[in-house]
């Protein structure tokens, strides 16, 4: 593929770990094939699927050849996460100066893997890492999914995460994109192996490294549905909060509280006692409206809708809350399950101070 003038000028290689992802693959393939200004090649893992995962990925590298390819996973080794396994498998088979790991349930914008290799050379940055558009269309999915990431906004801000003079390291493991060396020279995947939140994890390897990360919102790029229901939401996220945040039963406590006194106003405001004079419910009601707006500017970046940001103060908080103390206690008894495997890892990342000497 020949590339056009202001386009990018290396290759990549893609890598998608799947496991029993026959509703979204084919959507996913269909838009990274679809990619144009770059030299690049799609690796599906097929890590174990009892589903149609690998009849659907085979079909995308019969039709077309050179460009996708289908590996297994092997076994698991011990100590492994599945995904590190899958996405270390994808690796051995890659030929390319960039990696791009991207997870089944993702679609790509026209053009967007073009542009995040230019931004990445403008940028000076290593790792290029996207939270992507997040689709949510149940109750649970709308109710739940901006609070979380109001508060991920907070504990890992992109502005601190990309500059290199603050310690805060994440990535998305939904759209990583790396230098082939910088991954490398860390360890990869291999390096976190035993990591059930390896983006982070790896995140942290590459910015104790030295080396620049470049970590941001990205609705123009790629987008994403993670969890189509309440048990994938549920086991999802139990499996993810308790390592995303460093006191994650305070945090619950927290949450709950202030939930509990949004309601405690606004009920007061609507049925305030008989003596009260009217300017009390009018100024109890302006007291909502700071919580609302301070919400919904932080969930305006994740692109959340209106209605979503609403659902999320009136509903979502004590759903968080729980899901806080539950993925708190699985972690501590060491049984996180997650896509019909169960996992031990007691490391909570979000307690670690970011140092130098890995």
């Amino acid at each position: 593929m020949n590339n056009e003038p202001g386009q990018a000028n290396c290759t990549v290689s893609v890598i998608v770990p799947a496991r029993n992802e026959e509703v979204s693959l084919g959507a996913c393939l269909d838009s990274l094939i679809a990619q144009t200004g770059v030299e690049f090649e799609i690796i599906v893992v097929d890590d174990h699927s009892t589903d149609g995962t690998r009849a659907i990925a085979a079909s995308f590298a019969a039709a077309s050849p050179g460009i996708v390819s289908v590996v297994e996973a092997g076994p698991l080794p011990d100590g492994w996460t599945g995904k590190n396994n899958a996405v270390t498998t994808g690796v051995r088979h890659a030929r390319r100066e960039w990696l791009l790991f991207t997870d089944a349930d993702t679609a790509h914008l026209p053009g967007s893997l073009a542009r995040a290799l230019i931004e990445a050379q403008e940028q000076h940055a290593e790792m290029l890492s996207y939270s992507p558009e997040q689709i949510a269309v149940t109750f649970w999915e709308m109710a739940v999914l901006p609070v979380v990431f109001a508060e991920l906004a907070r504990q890992y801000p992109p502005s601190k995460v990309s500059d290199p003079n603050f310690p805060e390291a994440a990535a998305n493991g939904q759209y990583i994109l790396i230098r082939r060396e910088a991954y490398d020279a860390v360890g990869g995947h291999a390096a976190v192996a035993g990591e059930i939140l390896e983006d982070v994890a790896l995140a942290r390897r590459v910015k104790a490294a030295g080396r620049k990360i470049r970590f941001r919102y990205a609705a123009d790029a790629v987008r994403t549905r993670m969890y189509r229901n309440w048990p994938q939401l549920r086991d999802g996220w139990t499996k993810n909060l308790a390592l995303l945040f460093p006191r994650p039963g305070w945090l619950a406590v927290k949450t709950f509280l202030i939930w509990t006194a949004l309601w405690a106003v606004l009920g007061t405001a609507l049925f305030p006692p008989a003596e009260w004079p009217s300017w009390i419910s009018t100024l109890l009601f302006a007291v909502l409206f700071v919580p609302f707006i301070w919400q919904r500017q932080k969930l305006e970046k994740a692109n959340f809708p209106l209605n979503a940001t609403i659902l999320a103060i009136l509903f979502g908080m004590p759903i968080f809350a729980y899901l806080l103390l539950r993925s708190k206690r699985a972690h501590s008894k060491g049984n996180v399950p997650w896509k019909g495997r169960t996992y031990s890892d007691k490391t909570h990342l979000g307690n670690q101070p970011l140092t130098t000497n890995d």
